[in-house]
């Protein structure tokens, strides 16, 4: 029975991971979860789970809980040094990093430094610092399993492949909400309409990356440290229908594709019981009922993040750190209406041309770059040109 921990529990993607382990509890056993703040669900998951331990990792934490997981007997951790305390209990087989931004960096290289295998949906994780968290993977003999549904699809392609044949990725992409919409009309998008996502539920901060095509950009970083393939083998393509979650191309010209119907539950219930398959109860597909499948390339004029993330990685260094940090801020920003959801990516560019790279950084140097990377954000929103809201 493996033993798992799951950070970010109370997310969209935690929730999914404890179905997945639901429906397969003579394998899994869960021994540690942290939320940020959704304390209340938290302990309705510790009722059903029973873990050892549990972290709530956000400010004010509601007292009146801590007697009731203290009668359930679950220690209780706080703060990011809890999220590190949980990361690196040695009795997990899996940590599945669900965690949202640039709070799942630290963690995951403690759950690497105890030889803990990584269930890893936290691509900022890898978009931030992908070669010293690759890299000490590799040291410590550590496997590193996407979850990302993109990701996952092309791990799923590659085994039993040669990795060295491998001519291209192909990530593809829902196009978010705004695929076919002008450049007048993206001025005036609301949050309400930002994230409402036409295929996926996600959490917030990930939904309105979706709508501006940063998902994806992080999405090509992550492939990047994960499968080892120069960022010029990798594409994306815009699949609206999102029954193909992305595909290899090999050196001979053969493509490999995983379809599926949009469902989270395949991939993490993949990386969970890799190497083997297990039978699980959702939808499938019924391909008659499918009258097409279509293929778009992103239009770089009206979403430019994604190709600002190709920018970042090519200048390589601290800049993906600066990008992840700079839209986490700018996509906040709009989260609260205080900036337009056009001025998000055009932040995000000030920020990566404005810094000034560090080559092969230590993680001091990419921590630096993130806290640099929120000042800077902050300070351009307080200049009145780019608080120009049309809600």
């Amino acid at each position: 029975m493996k033993q798992i921990t799951i950070l970010g529990a109370t997310g969209s993607i935690g929730r999914t991971c404890l179905q997945v382990i639901e429906s397969q509890s003579e394998d899994f056993q869960v021994i540690g979860l942290s939320t940020h703040q959704r304390v209340a669900l938290l302990y309705e998951q510790c009722l059903k789970f029973q873990p050892q331990v549990v972290c709530i990792s956000g400010d004010n934490a509601p007292i009146e809980f801590f007697d009731k997981f203290k009668q359930l007997g679950i220690k209780v951790l706080l703060g990011k040094e809890g999220l590190i305390e949980i990361s690196s209990n040695t009795q997990a087989d899996i940590l599945v990093n669900c965690l949202v931004g640039s709070s799942g960096l630290l963690p995951t290289l403690a759950a690497i430094e105890q030889k803990i295998t990584i269930a890893l949906a936290n691509k900022e994780t890898l978009v931030m610092a992908g070669e010293i968290v690759t890299s000490l993977a590799k040291k410590h003999g550590v496997t590193i399993l996407p979850v990302d549904s993109e990701h996952s699809a092309i791990f799923q392609c590659i085994q039993g492949e040669n990795w060295t044949e491998i001519h291209r990725l192909i990530l593809t992409a829902s196009g978010g909400p705004f695929q076919n919409y002008s450049a007048d009309q993206l001025e005036k998008v609301t949050l309400e309409q930002a994230l409402r996502h036409p295929r996926w539920f996600m959490g917030n901060k990930i939904t309105i990356d979706s709508a501006t095509l940063m998902n994806k950009g992080l999405e090509v970083i992550e492939a990047h440290w994960l499968f080892g393939v120069p960022v010029s083998q990798i594409e994306v393509i815009i699949h609206p229908e999102s029954i193909i979650h992305s595909m290899v191309e090999f050196i001979d010209g053969a493509i490999k594709a995983q379809l599926g119907i949009p469902d989270m539950k395949i991939a993490m219930q993949y990386a969970l019981t890799f190497p083997n398959r297990k039978y699980i109860q959702n939808e499938r597909i019924t391909f008659n009922l499918i009258k097409k499948l279509s293929f778009e390339q992103p239009d770089g004029r009206l979403f430019p993040a994604c190709a600002l993330a190709y920018e970042s990685l090519k200048i390589g260094g601290t800049a993906p750190a600066v990008l992840n940090a700079a839209n986490e801020e700018a996509v906040q920003r709009f989260l609260l209406k205080q900036i337009k959801f056009t001025t998000i990516t055009r932040l995000v560019e000030k920020a990566v041309y404005a810094h000034q790279p560090v080559s092969q950084p230590d993680l001091s140097d990419i921590l630096a770059a993130d806290l640099w990377a929120r000042e800077f954000i902050k300070e351009q929103i307080n200049n009145d040109e780019v608080l120009t809201v049309t809600f």
